[in-house]
């Protein structure tokens, strides 16, 4: 077998790969096997899967529905039967577009099997490869033409204010009409947080006391759009500790949602304009506050790894790509903490708890708070349901793993859920509506914010 590193860095594809191709091409299919020459997934990796099945509970539609195919270990049998030249499906694609890329299985799976890359290639295979029906493309034209964008979320804000306020969005909600004759639309509409206006910080902002750090921070799409409160909390907290702050204007996707969902060209391109705009600041880490954008910044070297141009300053950028709780519990704190006296239910956001490994240190964090209470949400493994846009995608199992959360954030009795993605915010929160409950939402920064400025529990409720 072809040596995995090589096989995956290079994007040379291992000899039984070629052959399926060419025999495909051979036998008049047009080549439609499952898979091209360009970056298959790894036979190698779906080798090291052993079919154990302790992935099985973790994840989040064979929690659902119970079906095979729809589990980890099913999809890599997919993955390998279309190593092995059978075509690419519908029913292929629909399995591989189900997985929400939550990553429980990477933490649960015994083996480390590296799903992650599996899935990530195979999705950019079917991108290029697989015919669309005509709603799909449209509605992911329009997802990918909307969200990554964060000038175009932006203007979304006074339309959406405006609905908010005029009480047409509880008319709405009271009717059901939405919910029964555009799913789709009505996942977006009941997503939307309670817009708040709050200044865009400046393009840098000097530490508070002696400088300890310079930090470049991502602003983001969504988070700059939906919630610029969590980007002002982030640089406050930042500056208490310590940092200079450097956040250029002209800052555009980072190309986590892109590279999730199969769009890679799109994605490095996103990343080279980022990596371009930040490597000559000076900055020693680069910090950001939302959980899926940390983890594609941390695989820049390898999402440009066969762009000379660009492979070695990626790896460099990548380097220094820190999560806020991560950055915050590696300098140690030196601002003063007051107390909150408040009980809170943590959320580990996917993509910072399974593709980052980034549990203890948002924990640690919120345990030096003094008087604050963390109480542990049963379930923590499986995904709420938001994963990026999947839960516009597929919004009918997303609400029912939204309706999931909520039910266990609820039972914890606390007063605040704290978790540090906006996605996950927007999602649990839309569920908890929908079961009419009611708990605050924060993320992470503004917990942390509170307390050292002394704002007490009333700013956070």
């Amino acid at each position: 077998m072809a040596d995995v590193d090589a096989t995956h860095g290079t994007g040379n594809p291992p000899p039984d790969v070629l052959r399926a191709v060419e025999e495909g091409r051979a036998s008049g299919d047009g080549g439609r096997t499952a898979f091209d020459a360009d970056r298959p997934p790894s036979a190698d990796l779906v080798s090291d899967c052993v079919h154990c099945g302790f992935c099985l509970t973790t994840c989040p539609t064979y929690t659902l529905w119970g079906e095979e195919m729809d589990s980890p270990r099913g999809r890599i049998h997919l993955i390998g039967q279309g190593l092995s030249g059978e075509p690419l499906s519908d029913s292929m694609v629909t399995h591989f577009d189900n997985c929400l890329g939550c990553m429980a299985c990477v933490t649960a799976c015994p083996s480390g099997v590296q799903y992650d890359r599996l899935i990530e290639d195979t999705r950019a295979q079917v991108e290029r490869r697989h015919d669309r029906t005509g709603r799909d493309r449209a509605l992911r034209t329009a997802i990918f033409a909307l969200f990554p964008y964060p000038r175009r979320l932006r203007l979304l804000r006074g339309p959406l204010r405006a609905y908010q306020k005029s009480g047409l969005q509880k008319l709405v909600g009271r009717t059901g009409l939405l919910d029964r004759l555009a799913p789709t639309l009505a996942t977006l509409e009941s997503l939307a947080p309670r817009l708040v206006s709050v200044p865009r910080p400046p393009a840098r902002v000097q530490a508070r006391g002696p400088r300890r750090a310079v930090v470049g921070m991502l602003t983001g799409c969504v988070q700059s759009a939906f919630f610029p409160e969590v980007n002002s909390a982030t640089v406050r907290v930042l500056a208490a500790e310590g940092c200079n702050v450097l956040i250029p204007s002209g800052q555009g996707c980072c190309g986590a949602l892109s590279v999730h969902n199969g769009r890679r060209a799109e994605a490095q391109r996103f990343a080279r304009k980022l990596i371009r705009l930040f490597e000559t600041t000076g900055m020693d880490y680069f910090v950001v506050n939302a959980a899926g954008c940390g983890s594609s910044l941390k695989e820049y070297g390898e999402l440009l790894a066969d762009d000379p141009a660009y492979a070695s300053r990626a790896a460099a950028f990548a380097a220094k790509v820190r999560d806020l709780a991560e950055l915050l519990v590696e300098l140690g704190p030196v601002a003063k903490r007051h107390p909150l006296p408040i009980s809170v239910a943590y959320h580990d956001a996917c993509h910072l708890g399974h593709a980052q490994g980034i549990t203890a240190q948002p924990r640690a964090l919120l345990a030096g708070i003094p008087e604050l209470t963390v109480r542990p949400i049963s379930e923590p493994e499986i995904c709420c349901g938001s994963a990026g846009v999947w839960n516009v995608l597929n919004p009918v199992p997303a609400a029912e793993l939204g309706d999931r959360k909520a039910s266990a954030v609820l039972a914890t009795g606390a007063q605040l859920l704290v978790t540090a993605n906006p996605g996950c915010l927007m999602q649990v929160a839309a569920a908890i509506r929908r079961r009419g409950g009611s708990i605050a939402l924060a993320h992470t920064a503004q917990v942390l914010d509170a307390s050292i400025r002394g704002l007490g529990v009333s700013a956070l409720l």
